[in-house]
């Protein structure tokens, strides 16, 4: 329990310094910018208290808002994806789900590209959706979506599958 704790508190040091320092520097095209950030939630154990991933969610966007000056969309953005998260996981993963079974390490590539992407694409609209708040421009919207995601689901699948411990 306190190795998963340290290992889950690690993560969510490292994930918001790679993100304020690294990743938030970079700005393609003026609309496209990676958030692998949301891997904190995507990665944390099953098992734990659901309310406890919710706070923890909402700490990293709070974070994340307080760092970029957002106004909280990114907070909101991680409570919502937090919160449908054991929808997605029974989506993506099926009965393994039902057993608390998952091991990210061991699951099919197909099934956590699944989940990765849904995680994704449900934060950005969210995020880009409170960040624009404004219906006339639903196409930029979408537009920032769909790159955003693209490039976020890129570098979370390399970054999973770069720090995944191989099964023994």
């Amino acid at each position: 329990m306190n190795n998963l704790f340290s290992v889950n508190s690690i993560r969510f040091i490292v994930l918001i310094l790679i993100q304020v320092l690294v990743f938030n520097n970079i700005n393609f095209l003026g609309y496209i910018n990676p958030y692998p950030y949301i891997l904190f939630i995507a990665l944390f154990p099953i098992k734990n208290n659901r309310a406890i991933i919710i706070l923890s969610s909402f700490l990293l966007g709070l974070t994340i808002d307080m760092f970029l000056d957002s106004g909280g969309i990114h907070a909101a953005a991680c409570v919502f994806i937090a919160y449908v998260r054991p929808i997605i996981l029974k989506f993506s993963f099926g009965m393994i789900y039902e057993h608390h079974t998952i091991k990210f390490s061991t699951v099919e590539f197909g099934s956590k590209l699944t989940y990765v992407i849904l995680l994704v694409i449900l934060h950005h609209i969210i995020l880009f959706s409170l960040e624009i708040f404004n219906f006339s421009k639903i196409i930029l919207v979408l537009q920032k979506t769909l790159f955003s995601s693209m490039f976020t689901i890129l570098l979370s699948m390399i970054i999973t599958i770069i720090f995944s411990q191989k099964p023994k």
